[in-house]
């Protein structure tokens, strides 16, 4: 284990290389505007990826490739070369390209569709190696840098996934991009289902003046779903996204679908909720004319590195030194990838989202420079063994 020192060395660096990082700023805010202004919805990422390939040729890094699943890749050589350090963002955003993706780039923020989640994570990460040329540092390990695709919605992090099977490169610890907040840290995963419920309403149950469609008989099964018990302890949540039906006044939508979550931290009690709910569909298909379905998008189970491991302590100590308050929450994003391999990791912030309605369309631009700061810390910390469990 390395003594002490080591880590007192890298605090005192890392409050130096936020003042530093100023001096790359309009690195990271052209990048940032370059990627975020290309779409990049689940499935649709190959413009972004060829962006990010450009940029890596052109920071001298090495096996630069886009793979099958879409992910672009590259290696910066370690001076050792013993062990890998993989730095991750996922390139998809919610937003299709029919949605404007221009941003606006003002002295404190900026602002445009899909910026926090996650061009500006991205963006970071495509700016790495430069950034650690102009601070002369120069890693033992080597940094595996992936854009990873298919992360979000439908995609259940197919991108990653195929990256982590298919690597030949044995990957020590990982730390995962998002553009928001500053202060995440996440390094446990929560139990989580994704699903669609289906809800057809036979045309014999929708006579004239008859109210009775899918959305009525979606609000019995969403009646239900809410009434199933759910412990407070260990924490476990049912989260409705969306409810699509209709497109009108005075007909009954035949056909209804709702988007839900389920979450919890213990094992086994996603499993649990999914059979209550395939007990209401079954309880709902026994009234004629009436049809529903569930479909699972996404499962993840529940695991991820102890709070005492060194990993998660040498990112609080780093946090504290540069005054930004931990946020500690567990993820069901790309982490959960990791965790199911056995990969210690954290997810991390880079900034703070603006105030606007959305909050995915606006970050700020001041601490940008401090969550940079933060994930050299972090790379340096990991790559001197003070992260090792």
């Amino acid at each position: 284990m390395p003594e002490q020192h080591d880590l007192t060395r890298i605090l005192d660096d890392v409050v130096r290389y936020r003042k530093r990082t100023r001096e790359l700023r309009e690195l990271v805010l052209a990048n940032v505007v370059m990627i975020g202004e290309i779409p990049s919805p689940t499935f649709g990422e190959a413009g972004r990826m060829d962006f990010l390939r450009n940029r890596f040729t052109e920071s001298g890094l090495e096996s630069i490739s886009i793979d099958e699943a879409g992910n672009c890749t590259a290696v910066l050589p370690g001076s050792k070369g013993e062990r890998n350090i993989l730095v991750a963002a996922h390139a998809d955003t919610v937003y299709d390209a029919t949605v404007d993706h221009t941003l606006y780039v003002s002295e404190d923020r900026i602002s445009g569709a899909g910026v926090a989640d996650n061009s500006l994570g991205l963006a970071v990460m495509a700016s790495l190696p430069i950034v650690l040329e102009k601070l002369k540092i120069k890693l033992n390990s080597n940094l595996v840098l992936v854009g990873s695709t298919r992360s979000l919605g439908r995609g259940d992090l197919a991108g990653l996934r195929f990256f982590l099977d298919n690597s030949k490169l044995p990957i020590n610890s990982a730390i995962c991009l998002e553009g928001v907040h500053i202060g995440r840290l996440s390094y446990s995963c929560l139990g989580m289902l994704r699903a669609e419920i289906t809800c057809t309403v036979s045309p014999d149950r929708q006579g004239d003046g008859e109210s009775f469609g899918a959305i009525a008989a979606m609000n019995r099964i969403v009646g239900k779903m809410l009434a199933i018990r759910i412990p407070q302890h260990p924490r476990t949540s049912i989260i409705m996204g969306s409810l699509n039906a209709g497109k009108g006044y005075k007909a009954p939508p035949p056909s209804a679908v709702l988007r839900f979550e389920v979450r919890s931290e213990q094992l086994g009690m996603v499993g649990e909720i999914l059979n209550e709910i395939e007990l209401i569909l079954a309880e709902m298909n026994s009234d004629p004319g009436i049809n529903a379905t569930i479909q699972i998008l996404a499962r993840r189970r529940p695991g991820g590195i102890p709070f005492k491991h060194p990993l998660v302590q040498c990112a609080r100590s780093i946090m504290d030194k540069l005054d930004i308050h931990p946020l500690v929450a567990p993820s069901v994003g790309e982490l959960s990838a990791l965790i199911a391999r056995g990969i210690p990791g954290v997810t991390l912030g880079i900034t703070q989202a603006g105030d606007d309605d959305d909050s995915a369309s606006s970050v700020m631009v001041k601490p940008i420079m401090t969550g940079i700061a933060q994930v050299i810390g972090m790379l340096q910390a990991i790559d001197g063994g003070l992260c090792d469990g």
